[in-house]
C-alpha cells in the first residue's frame, strides 16, 4: 500500500490529510490486500486515461468504469465507486509521467489475460456514448502498446467495437 500512496504523491506527511476524499478512498483500499489494491488502482487509472482522453469524463463513462471495476475486480459496487473516484482524481492530478509509470507497473504485475480484459474494458468505456473518438482510440492504442499487448489482440478487440469507431461506422453501414 505504501507504493500506491507514493504513486499518488501521498507518502508525504499530511498530504492525504489535505484531501479528505483521497483519504476516504485510501482507507477503503487499505482493507484490500496491497497487491490487489495496486492492481485495481492501476486498472481504474488506465480506464480513467481513456475516459479523459477527449477532455472530460462523462457521468456515463464514470458509471461504466464503476461497473467494469466491480465486475473485473470482484468488488462490491461501493468499493468500485471509491476506486473509480481515486482513478478520476489521480488522472486529473498526476497525468503525464504517471500515465507511463502506472501502465509500466500494471504491465509488470498483470497477467496477459488481465491485460486483455483491461483492453476490452478500455474500448467499452470509450464506446459508452455510442462513439469512440479519435483521441480515445489513440489513448487505447498507447496503453495497449505500453502493456505490450500483441497487435493481433488489439485488432481483435478493435473489431469487436468497430461500430463505434470513427470512419468505420459509415463504411460498415454501406456494406449492409
Amino acid at each position: 500500500m505504501k507504493s500506491l500512496r507514493a504513486w499518488l504523491g501521498l507518502d508525504r506527511t499530511g498530504a492525504a490529510g489535505d484531501q479528505p476524499a483521497l483519504r476516504q478512498i485510501l482507507d477503503a483500499l487499505d482493507q484490500l490486500p496491497a497487491d490487489r489494491a495496486r492492481f485495481l488502482a492501476g486498472f481504474a487509472f488506465l480506464l480513467g486515461r481513456v475516459a479523459r482522453a477527449d477532455d472530460g469524463v462523462s457521468p456515463e463513462e464514470t458509471r461504466a468504469m464503476e461497473e467494469l471495476v466491480a465486475k473485473q475486480g470482484h468488488l462490491p459496487v461501493d468499493q468500485a465507486m471509491l476506486v473509480v473516484g481515486l482513478a478520476k482524481t489521480s488522472t486529473q492530478l498526476f497525468a503525464g509521467t504517471a500515465d507511463y509509470l502506472v501502465a509500466r507497473e500494471f504491465a509488470a504485475t498483470a497477467t496477459y489475460d488481465d491485460k486483455l480484459a483491461l483492453l476490452r474494458c478500455l474500448f467499452a468505456v470509450s464506446a459508452v456514448d455510442d462513439a469512440i473518438s479519435i483521441a480515445e482510440e489513440t489513448e487505447i492504442h498507447r496503453i495497449a502498446n505500453e502493456l505490450k499487448i500483441d497487435r493481433a489482440d488489439i485488432v481483435s478487440a478493435r473489431v469487436a467495437f468497430r461500430q463505434f469507431l470513427p470512419g468505420l461506422h459509415a463504411s460498415s453501414e454501406e456494406k449492409s
